[in-house]
């Protein structure tokens, strides 16, 4: 089964940790990243969509996709 999601958050360390922390439990990065300004919070927002194999298991909507 392959995994997705879609990370996203203010431009900041706190981003490159959790991007950081997926990286090291088996995620891939998948694609470019992205970023964008939040006028209102004057701030820039990224998001990075990063990807998993996972062999031997089945897809459930239930299925907590931050735990992989």
């Amino acid at each position: 089964m392959k995994l997705y999601r879609y990370l996203t958050g203010p431009d900041d360390a706190s981003f490159c940790h959790r991007v950081t922390e997926a990286l090291n439990r088996g995620w891939q990065l998948y694609g470019s990243p992205t970023l964008t300004y939040d006028p209102e919070a004057r701030r820039g927002i990224c998001g990075q969509v990063i990807v998993k194999e996972v062999e031997g298991a089945e897809y459930s909507p239930d299925l907590d996709l931050a735990k992989q």
